[in-house]
């Protein structure tokens, strides 16, 4: 497919809080397909620029409700204030997409300990922060909303240069996992993707053609996969379409663990 399938309204009357939405990658297709779907997002980064840009694009969608707060999710404080802001903009939260990550390259054997934390802090650390806080903002509530969380492939299969990387997503693995039996009592869902190659602006800045080449040969369709393909796989998981399903890491790719 090279668009998106029509919407159904599978996410009417839902409020959603999607973290590092801007720019073309993976969290503004989320917000994007949510709005289309009938929700109410809030979309957050740390990048304020790209941020506004983005929910400006994302304001002129049909009847879309769409607010934005800046947040670095290595902050508590901030985000106290994100989750703060959408009940303050839109009432109540339903669901919450943790998508803020950090990458990079680097050998073991010359990873600094500034590397190594900064990759944790952000993707592992900061998926804590926002599903504790979103768990308990749920209880608070009383209501049975949903966590989904951005793991990767990586998390389970081994890639040269990805140590930090693939150690913080198996964790997003492991706290999913987790956090899902100690929500469940409150209703409250937690649940993961798990993408493999999935091909936007700033992926193609920060990774040579070699690799992307090497990394599309290994799909088994050829290619890699939109950002909205994951989206839709979000959207289902945020959907009254997932009611039983929790602690579950869906993989979004062409290839097996």
């Amino acid at each position: 497919m090279t668009a998106p399938p029509p919407a159904h309204g599978l996410l009417t009357g839902k409020t959603a809080v999607v973290t590092a939405a801007a720019g073309t990658g993976i969290g503004s297709a989320v917000a994007r397909r949510m709005l289309e779907e009938g929700a109410r997002v809030l979309i957050s980064d740390r990048h304020e620029r790209r941020l506004e840009q983005t929910r400006a694009e994302l304001a002129q969608l049909p009847g879309a409700e769409v607010a934005a707060v800046p947040c670095d999710v290595t902050d508590e404080d901030q985000v106290q204030r994100m989750f703060a802001s959408a009940t303050s903009a839109f009432g109540q939260v339903d669901v919450v997409v943790n998508n803020a990550g950090l990458g990079g390259t680097a050998s073991i054997l010359e990873m600094t300990d500034e590397q190594w934390h900064r990759v944790l802090d952000v993707t592992l650390n900061g998926t804590f922060r926002c599903t504790r806080a979103a768990v308990r903002l749920f209880r608070d509530q009383g209501s049975a909303g949903v966590v989904v969380n951005n793991a990767s492939v990586v998390g389970w299969r081994a890639q040269a240069g990805q140590a930090h990387y693939a150690a913080a997503k198996a964790g997003v693995m492991a706290l999913t996992r987790c956090a899902a039996l100690d929500a469940a009592p409150l209703g409250v869902r937690v649940n993961a993707v798990a993408p493999s190659l999935v091909m936007h602006e700033n992926l193609a800045k920060v990774t040579s053609e070699e690799l992307l080449a090497e990394l599309t040969r290994r799909e088994a369709f050829g290619r890699s996969a939109e950002p909205w393909e994951v989206a839709n796989v979000i959207v289902f998981l945020a959907s009254d379409y997932s009611t039983y399903l929790t602690g579950e890491v869906v993989s979004v790719s062409n290839q097996h663990p």
